[in-house]
C-alpha cells in the first residue's frame, strides 16, 4: 500500500479490532505519524505497540482475564514473544515478510541466541541504534541519515502491525479479553 494512500485516523481499524487503550493509541498514533512522514516516532510506536499488546495480553491471561499492569520485566524479547506463543498467542504473525526462520530463531537460546526480526527492529529503533539505515549511496565518506531511510522500515511494520491487530483481535474476541 502506498503510504500517501494510507486510511486516515483509525479506518485500519485498530480500535475495533483490538477494544484495548492500553495499547491499541500506539498503532493508531504511529500509523498517523508515518502518513505525515514522521518515521522515527512511526516507527517506535509501531514497534512499542506491538510489545504493549504482548505484555498486556499475557498479563491478562495470566491474571485470569483482568487488567492489570504488566510487570516491568517482562520486556520485548524471544522469551516474551515464546511466552505468549505457551498461551496460544497468535505469534506467527509477528514474523516479518520473508522471515521463514522465525520459528528458528526463537528456538535459540543464550549464548547464541538470535532475536527474531521485530524484537531485533524494536531493540535498534527504540535504542536509536540506526547504523544499518545509513545511507551510502554517496560512498562510506558521505554517508547520512534522515528520517526517510526509514520509511521502508516504517512501511513494513504497518503491514506487520495490521497482521498482529487482526490476529490479535480474534485472539482476544475468542477469550473474552
Amino acid at each position: 500500500m502506498d503510504r500517501l494512500s494510507y486510511p486516515q485516523a483509525d479506518s485500519l481499524g485498530f480500535v475495533p479490532r483490538l477494544r484495548a487503550s492500553e495499547f491499541h493509541w500506539f498503532f493508531v498514533q504511529g500509523v498517523r505519524a508515518v502518513q505525515n512522514g514522521l518515521f522515527i516516532p512511526g516507527a517506535s510506536s509501531l514497534l512499542n505497540g506491538i510489545e504493549a499488546s504482548l505484555r498486556f495480553t499475557v498479563a491478562q491471561i495470566s491474571n485470569g482475564g483482568r487488567s492489570e499492569e504488566p510487570s516491568a520485566h517482562k520486556v520485548f524479547s524471544n522469551n516474551l514473544i515464546n511466552d505468549a506463543f505457551h498461551l496460544g498467542l497468535p505469534i506467527q504473525s509477528l514474523a516479518f515478510p520473508n522471515e521463514n526462520d522465525f520459528e528458528t530463531k526463537l528456538a535459540t537460546k543464550k549464548p547464541n541466541r538470535v532475536d527474531v526480526e521485530i524484537v531485533r527492529q524494536r531493540n535498534n529503533i527504540c535504542h536509536g541504534n540506526i547504523w544499518e539505515y545509513v545511507n551510502e549511496e554517496l560512498g562510506s565518506e558521505n554517508r547520512f541519515f534522515t528520517p526517510d531511510c526509514l520509511a521502508g522500515l516504517a512501511d513494513t511494520l504497518i503491514q506487520v502491525t495490521n497482521n498482529w491487530a487482526e490476529s490479535l483481535g480474534q485472539f482476544r474476541t475468542k477469550r473474552g479479553l
